[in-house]
């Protein structure tokens, strides 16, 4: 029995799993997936979860339920050995083991890609993860609730002013479903009006989502600047040390929410081996899917450089798109290879990009055609609950919207879930402090 280790849960790593176990005959291989998390994450909806128009459960797929075939390890690979064919598997707790292998798929995405701003690691948020997304809605309801409550006018500015830093997908989707949410919120606020809300984007270049094109992109930054979203091109986070951000326009405020954005890199476990990087921190892949000069190891999405075809001399972009397909023609090289046929190169033309803007509102650019407003949201959508995996999924977040057309979304913001131990230890500090202290009645 041939053994597949794969380094990696996400869209690669799921979707090549999904295709092998139902296109290999039982014992024909053995498949191993290992990943931080017992789940993928369908990021295009991370947005819609952290503004409440979706249950955070459903937007995460359980690794373990759709992978019934495959054993799943939660943990890190720390060492690749290509010539020993082995990986080093760290679990979360326990002493680290080998696992050997006679086909290695290094999947591992990407992480937020950072940079050495002060302040930016103490105060700062990333927008990738399902935890990031509800800590961020938590949060934002959080200061909502905070701004109502104080009497000290400075406070309240700095809780009601967000900052986004980077215009790409996950920047702008998200201020966009976040800012829909605030503004709907404040309705339960008498003392907070939309206009005390300070929204700011913040972007190096001189365009926003440059994925859907100049036109579209100088509509959508029309549209935002149009609900009073301050969006600053060409600009740079210089500093967020104390709570204040300061930018390269010489701006200068407080606030107490910084989402960062602003690119993403190869997950630095891509680097625990020999593999060729190159000078973007990517695996080297070749248009079969395979790591340059290893031919029984296999790379695709974020963390690889693989070679676009529709376009000689250029990579394939690091999104969702190119992930699932790569992910389908990689699943089937590596069944072409234990059955002896030759492999087939990945070839795929970009599609077009969606993005959503709020409720009910969106842009988009496919195949050339460009929409925009209600229309462009009606087809992100209907795109992504076509490609969100299992049946399962694709009811849950289709009842999910059901329900947000009959009824408001929910405004309480449970913190506690990031920090569900700070009652108890509260409680607790309170009784030693009682026991501590002699009470009245003993003097």
């Amino acid at each position: 029995m041939k053994r597949i280790v794969i380094v990696g849960g996400g869209y690669v790593g799921m979707y090549t799993a999904l295709q092998l176990q139902r296109r290999l005959k039982p014992g024909e291989a053995h498949i191993t997936v290992i990943d931080a998390d017992s789940y993928m994450t369908y990021q295009p909806f991370l947005p819609e979860a952290a503004a409440g128009n979706l249950e955070p459960r459903h937007v995460v797929v359980p690794l373990r339920r759709i992978l019934r075939r495959c054993t799943i390890l939660n943990g890190w690979v720390t060492t690749m050995d290509t010539a020993a064919r082995t990986v080093v598997f760290q679990p979360h707790r326990g002493d680290a083991r080998e696992i050997g292998y006679d086909v290695l798929v290094v999947a591992a995405g990407s992480v937020s890609r950072t940079l050495p701003i002060p302040g930016l690691a103490e105060a700062g948020i990333g927008f990738k993860t399902v935890e990031e997304a509800i800590h961020l809605r938590n949060h934002v309801l959080a200061q909502l609730d905070l701004a109502a409550s104080t009497v000290e006018p400075g406070v309240a500015e700095q809780a009601l002013t967000f900052v986004f830093v980077g215009a790409g997908f996950a920047g702008v989707e998200a201020l966009a479903e976040l800012e829909d949410m605030a503004r709907d919120a404040c309705r339960s606020y008498p003392t907070i009006t939309r206009e005390d809300m300070r929204w700011y984007l913040v972007e190096a270049t001189e365009r926003i989502l440059p994925e859907v094109g100049a036109d579209m992109g100088r509509w959508t930054l029309e549209q935002l600047r149009a609900r009073d979203i301050d969006v600053r091109l060409g600009t740079r986070l210089e500093s967020a040390s104390g709570g204040r951000i300061r930018l390269s326009d010489g701006t200068s405020f407080a606030a107490s929410t910084l989402v960062w954005t602003a690119g993403v890199m190869p997950h630095p476990a891509v680097r625990a081996g020999d593999l060729p990087i190159d000078d973007k921190g990517r695996v080297r892949a070749t248009a079969t899917l395979t790591v340059e000069g290893h031919h029984d190891v296999y790379t695709a999405g974020d963390c690889a450089a693989v070679p676009d075809l529709t376009r000689p001399g250029e990579y394939c972009a690091p999104n969702a798109q190119h992930a699932v397909r790569q992910a389908a023609v990689l699943a089937g090289n590596i069944v072409n290879r234990l059955r002896g046929r030759p492999a087939v190169a990945y070839r795929h033309a970009y599609a077009g990009s969606v993005a959503s803007l709020g409720l009910h509102k969106g842009v988009a650019q496919i195949y050339g055609c460009k929409l925009r407003g209600p229309l462009a949201w009606f087809v992100h959508r209907t795109y992504h609950l076509s490609r969100v995996p299992t049946v399962n999924r694709k009811v849950r977040v289709l009842v999910d919207w059901t329900l947000a057309l009959f009824f408001p979304r929910e405004i309480v913001a449970l913190g506690a879930l990031t920090s569900p131990r700070q009652e108890f230890e509260y409680a607790s500090r309170a009784a030693a402090r009682d026991l501590s202290t002699p009470h009245q009645a003993d003097h």
